[in-house]
């Protein structure tokens, strides 16, 4: 569903099998792609570790902003189609190696509670691989909860994250 207004968003890229930086890159070509979506900006490139199991390689993450006039079901669909076309398989260990992974973060004031979709996403609070980049793209971004996001990176632990290339 298109919607008339355009809403200003955030998605989350990460991978860690194959090519994850030329992964991230081509699916920022595609996200500015999808109907309906100006991408406006990337953030810098970080390796970090994984979130799940240790036995696998450290995640590429980025952040992209983005304007969109979709609703955020219609655009959580084109991105697990460009995840599937990065050969994305959506079964096996929860937080388990990835070929891409695309996470719509926020989409302007859109609020999403089902199984589908959960908007702003649930798990942004304490991922230093969102945060960071999130902020390097707004800094002056209020967060769900009315906190700055600047307060959310403080929270963090930074320590393992590093940025291996910028914008």
């Amino acid at each position: 569903m298109v919607i008339t207004q355009q809403h200003t968003g955030f998605i989350g890229l990460g991978a860690n099998l194959g090519e994850p930086v030329t992964s991230i890159r081509s699916a920022l070509d595609q996200i500015a792609l999808i109907e309906g979506v100006e991408l406006i900006r990337s953030s810098s490139l970080y390796d970090s570790v994984p979130m799940g199991p240790s036995e696998q390689p450290n995640y590429i993450n980025a952040v992209c902003k983005i304007k969109a006039t979709l609703s955020g079901l219609d655009l959580l669909h084109a991105l697990q189609r460009i995840e599937n076309e990065h050969g994305r398989i959506r079964q096996g260990e929860h937080w388990g190696p990835r070929t891409l992974d695309l996470d719509l973060l926020i989409l302007g004031t859109q609020s999403y509670s089902t199984t589908e979709l959960t908007l702003p996403h649930y798990g942004m609070r304490g991922r230093e691989f969102v945060l960071v980049p999130l902020f390097e793209l707004q800094p002056d971004l209020l967060m769900h909860d009315s906190q700055p996001i600047a307060k959310w990176v403080a929270e963090c632990d930074v320590s393992q994250l590093r940025r291996i290339h910028p914008k």
